[in-house]
């Protein structure tokens, strides 16, 4: 009898695609948990954090993105509601206009300082760390 594989966290991406100087892009999530969150997704096998979040910035958002840098990674084992799941942010920018896709319900550009609500997961911590992050290299 083979033994078995220890249970782990699913392993995701979300985004924070800037755009227009001092906007970014927000989902409207199609699934449950419903609500605004960041563009983002699961990992799939065999691909990189980086190449999962452009997959999934184009997949939700039509856009073609430039990863800036990794924001952080979150990983408390209640920040989704569908079960333990790890997801790291990247900064990215993007020209163009979003385009809601895949279980993207809608989009929108709004300021990082004024979303829209609920957002959906961890996504007011993140976008509060974000701010934070502009604010101390003096955005």
């Amino acid at each position: 009898m083979q033994p078995q594989s220890p249970r782990t966290p699913r392993l995701a991406v979300d985004l924070i695609i800037e755009v227009e100087g001092d906007r970014i892009v927000l989902i409207r999530r199609r699934n449950p948990p419903h609500g605004w969150a960041l563009p983002g997704g699961f990992v799939e096998y065999g691909e990189s954090l980086e190449a999962a979040a452009v997959r999934e910035a184009k997949e939700e958002t039509g856009l073609d993105i430039e990863l800036i840098r990794q924001l952080h990674t979150y990983s408390d084992p209640s920040r989704d509601p569908r079960g333990h799941t790890v997801s790291t942010v990247f900064i990215a920018s993007a020209q163009g206009t979003p385009q809601a896709g895949d279980d993207a319900g809608d989009v929108r550009t709004v300021r990082a300082t004024e979303p829209p609500a609920p957002l959906a997961f961890d996504h007011v911590k993140i976008l509060a760390d974000y701010l934070a992050f502009r604010r101390e290299r003096g955005h």
